[in-house]
């Protein structure tokens, strides 16, 4: 019988070149966001179950947190005042300005770098274990609409920084949509924007037929709304798109001027790697949003979905006399690393973060060879000594093997050279003094130029 575990599917573990990349996107994200003022915070792994579930929707996506010897006086099961895991951040961020509102300086500007669990069937890019990238800015009772730039242009900022594919912004408003299909006649907008959201899924036609079915709308007013969904822009073009299809409605033009503001406010982090579409067929979550929202995509990667998201609520939280609105963006960062290493695209160029690997003559020279490890490490240099003293040639291959860059030798008469195995150049050196060039002080990450297979 094998004694070989069976790996969980749902639960990806990174090796230690992949755990590199994660490290290095998650202090590139922390570094940038705290330029901006946001300041992190970590909350616990656990909420009470009346809190995970009052939103409802993913109730079946919860992991029940309980004891395995549990006894009749112990909370278990489903029962609603029992703990689960939390499956995002925004619940627990929540429930922390609650608490934690007398100690908070408004507006709140954090960022929150964490596991979370979800209970969903895995898939590439859909984990039950997977940490992400949140940011929010609250206030207390009233969260000015500049705000709604901010966390787009800050998470559009740090996500140009990381070494992923091109990213695409996509954004959206709901007072925009809303606003068009009240403007239309539409006597449950709700409804309309819960079919319209089915359009990545489903084709024009069907989307079309449930408007008439489901949401009571017209033909004429199907088409509308469909004209509406087809239109993205990279700048501000689309207001004149959308007010040429000769619909008027107070909250539409709100809507479209707080959508322009946006667009226009990220314009200064454009680039090749990074741009900003304003796509009015964006739905994402709308019975929780009141404004802004937004969707991450990589691009060739569109089949993973959505990588992050996020957009305005004007009901963050409250205690029932005080409001705390909020806007922030969420980032997947296991979402969007995982398939990326899957597919060898992205790594590190060596295994172990040691730059110099100290050679050993003989046994007997072990502490010599950490005397000169020690030496060092003092000014900064990772570095490991040998873990036999086979011929040197096979001691190059165990660093080859790790990708340390630099083999320390010493000499029969005290002498010391270092010898950059990928050059072959060796040069004397002291233990004391000498150090590498800056780039080889960490691993660095490797990125694939091979064509991406979707």
């Amino acid at each position: 019988m094998s004694n070989k575990p069976t790996p969980l599917s749902g639960f990806p573990e990174l090796l230690p070149e992949e755990r590199f990349v994660e490290q290095q996107v998650i202090d590139t994200l922390r570094r940038i966001f705290e330029l901006h003022g946001f300041a992190g915070i970590e909350t616990r792994a656990v909420e009470p179950m009346e809190q995970l579930l009052r939103k409802g929707e993913t109730s079946k996506e919860v992991y029940v947190l309980r004891r395995l010897q549990a006894g009749p006086d112990d909370q278990a099961g489903t029962d609603r005042s029992s703990l689960g895991l939390h499956f995002d951040l925004t619940v627990p961020f929540a429930r922390y300005v609650l608490e934690n509102a007398g100690k908070l300086e408004f507006p709140f500007r954090r960022y929150q770098i964490q596991k979370a669990w979800r209970g969903e069937r895995p898939q590439e890019g859909r984990y039950r274990e997977f940490t992400q990238a949140d940011i929010d800015v609250v206030m207390k009772d009233d969260l000015p609409f500049h705000f709604d730039v901010e966390v787009a242009r800050v998470m559009a900022e740090a996500l140009s920084a990381v070494p992923l594919p091109p990213l695409r912004l996509r954004v959206n408003n709901r007072k925009l949509i809303e606003g068009f299909y009240r403007g239309i006649g539409a006597s449950d907008p709700a409804t309309v924007i819960t079919i319209i959201d089915k359009l990545d899924k489903l084709p024009a036609e069907q989307v079309s037929a449930l408007l008439v079915s489901d949401a009571g709308l017209s033909e004429k007013q199907a088409a509308q709304c469909l004209q509406l969904a087809s239109i993205t822009s990279s700048d501000t073009s689309f207001v004149e798109q959308v007010r040429a299809l000769g619909v008027e409605h107070e909250l539409l033009e709100t809507g479209l001027a707080e959508l322009a503001a946006v667009v226009d406010g990220c314009a200064a982090v454009r680039s090749d790697r990074f741009e900003v579409e304003a796509s009015l067929s964006l739905a994402r979550g709308l019975d929780y949003y009141t404004g802004t929202v937004f969707e991450i995509y990589m691009v060739g990667f569109e089949f993973l979905k959505s990588v992050g998201g996020g957009g305005r609520y004007d009901a963050l939280a409250s205690d029932g006399r005080n409001t705390y609105p909020g806007v922030g963006i969420s980032f997947g960062i296991s979402r969007s690393l995982v398939p990326l290493m899957s597919r060898g695209l992205l790594s590190s160029d060596r295994k172990v973060p040691s730059v110099v690997l100290v050679a050993l003559n003989d046994e007997e020279s072990r502490p010599a060879g950490d005397a000169i490890a020690q030496a060092l490490r003092a000014h900064g240099i990772p570095c490991e000594v040998a873990a036999s003293a086979q011929k040197f040639g096979k001691q190059i291959r165990y660093a080859e093997r790790r990708g340390i860059p630099y083999v320390w030798f010493t000499g029969r008469d005290g002498g010391h050279e270092v010898k950059d195995i990928r050059t072959g150049e060796q040069v004397a050196a002291d233990p004391a003094t000498w150090t590498p060039p800056e780039q080889d002080l960490r691993p660095q990450v490797v990125t694939s130029n091979e064509e991406q297979n979707t």
